[in-house]
């Protein structure tokens, strides 16, 4: 696997502190968040130094019960194409549910989700990622994920489930420490033993980002700085094996330059730290992943039964619907507040204008709204819904406000804004004297 080093995630917002700081060989991009005919200027400098771009997608849902998505990869493959990556990544999660296979409506999470570790979800997950892997111009490698909440009658650990898909795939792995942390504090489990468990021959890279506990749950905000438990978990990996890459991820909430310099110093120490006390452990397998590869087929019922069960729980989770028995309705409860916060967040953000116009009522309203009309087509048309919904209840009941609102979603929901659409009109009508 090719040597990355150290690195860190990068952010429009902290594009020129990236630049600037020493000693990072390598950065991650969102890969939904850059056009491949348009890269940021930052980036192609980064390039240009020699500096590696890594593309991590969010959206491809590739535990879920569906095939992956054809569009979703041919855009993945063209970020990797016009990056020059060495390997894409991705998550093993399911983000939408519903449609045709479970004849119930089409739900977005908006966020990544838990697959139940059974033999259906890995079947079904285990010919997805075989499916993105031909699609793909460079290697893949998936991330663990944290949890808030754990499936009932789950058949596997998290390490035992992760290299039976090494095993049947040959994909690589992106081990995120941080989310072993959640995963510890939320569902028990022991990040150790995680670590014992995984084919750590198949690491591509390291993940580590910060969060906060409230309540007894664990929250990966990567808004945070990176807790001790989290480094510490780290050094038992790198005393494992050593790492290819290293990255600390911070979506938020951003800090001074000094201080995420100082983040990467202690993530360097801690991966220094285990290396002097990897001398006598067994290093991992020689053969490799995908070693043994053999192409399976999921069966039709499996995506069946799968697609019901996560139709099931995100319908509680975003449409207010049930919780499907066997689960915890607290945690569920937990997530699904969660879950309203980031639709309210990163609406807020592709359309910062919705919060000027609404002031200090936007967040309450979104919520409102976010109770009871779940996401189906992404953030924008999130935001236009959202718009409209009020606008046809007669909010916000400021008259002005209402009025910016109403010009806003004018300008906005149809195919041609309002204001280019009379300008149109005005070059192609006759004028009347």
């Amino acid at each position: 696997m090719r040597r990355l080093g150290t690195g860190i995630g990068w952010r429009p917002e902290i594009a020129d502190a990236v630049e600037r700081m020493p000693g990072i060989d390598w950065v991650e991009v969102v890969a939904e968040n850059v056009c491949p005919g348009h890269l940021p200027e930052s980036l192609l400098r980064l390039r240009e130094r020699g500096v590696t771009v890594v593309p991590h997608g969010l959206s491809l849902g590739l535990g879920g019960a569906h095939r992956p998505d054809e569009d979703r990869l041919t855009a993945l493959a063209e970020r990797a194409e016009a990056l020059g990556a060495p390997l894409v990544t991705e998550h093993i999660a399911f983000v939408r549910a519903g449609g045709a296979l479970t004849a119930s409506p089409r739900l977005e999470a908006g966020h990544l989700l838990p697959v139940p570790r059974t033999r259906d979800a890995l079947d079904v997950l285990c010919e997805n990622v075989r499916i993105a892997q031909e699609a793909l111009p460079v290697p893949l490698a998936l991330e663990n994920i944290a949890a808030l909440f754990s499936w009932p009658g789950e058949e596997m650990t998290e390490g035992r489930f992760l290299a039976e898909l090494v095993e049947r795939t040959g994909v690589r792995l992106l081990i995120d420490v941080a989310n072993l942390h959640t995963n510890q504090v939320n569902r028990g489990e022991d990040p150790a033993e995680a670590l014992a468990a995984l084919p750590l021959e198949a690491l591509a890279y390291v993940h580590v980002a910060g969060g906060f506990e409230r309540e007894g749950v664990w929250h990966d905000s990567h808004a945070h700085p990176v807790p001790r438990p989290v480094l510490e978990i780290l050094t038992d990996l790198a005393s494992r094996v050593a790492p290819p890459g290293v990255l600390l991820e911070r979506d938020d909430n951003f800090p001074e330059p000094a201080e995420l310099e100082r983040e990467l110093g202690a993530i360097r120490g801690a991966v220094e730290a285990g290396r002097g006390s990897r001398a006598g452990r067994t290093a991992p397998g020689a053969a490799g992943p995908g070693a043994g590869v053999v192409a399976v087929l999921a069966p039709p019922e499996a995506r069946q039964r799968l697609g019901v069960a996560q139709a099931a729980v995100l319908s509680s989770l975003v449409a207010g619907t049930p919780v499907p028995e066997g689960f915890d309705r607290v945690r569920l409860g937990v997530q699904a507040r969660a879950l309203a916060a980031k639709r309210a967040d990163v609406v807020a953000k592709v359309a910062p204008e919705l919060p000027v116009i609404l002031g200090e009522g936007y967040r309450g309203a979104f919520l409102e709204y976010a109770r009871v009309r779940p996401m189906s087509g992404g953030y924008r048309r999130d935001a236009l819904d959202f718009a409209g919904r009020l606008l046809k209840a007669g909010k916000p009941e400021d008259a002005r406000a209402r009025r910016e609102l109403r010009q806003w979603w004018l300008d906005r929901a149809g195919p041609v804004p309002r204001s280019r659409g009379r300008a149109v009109w005005a070059r192609v009508l006759p004028r009347r004297g």
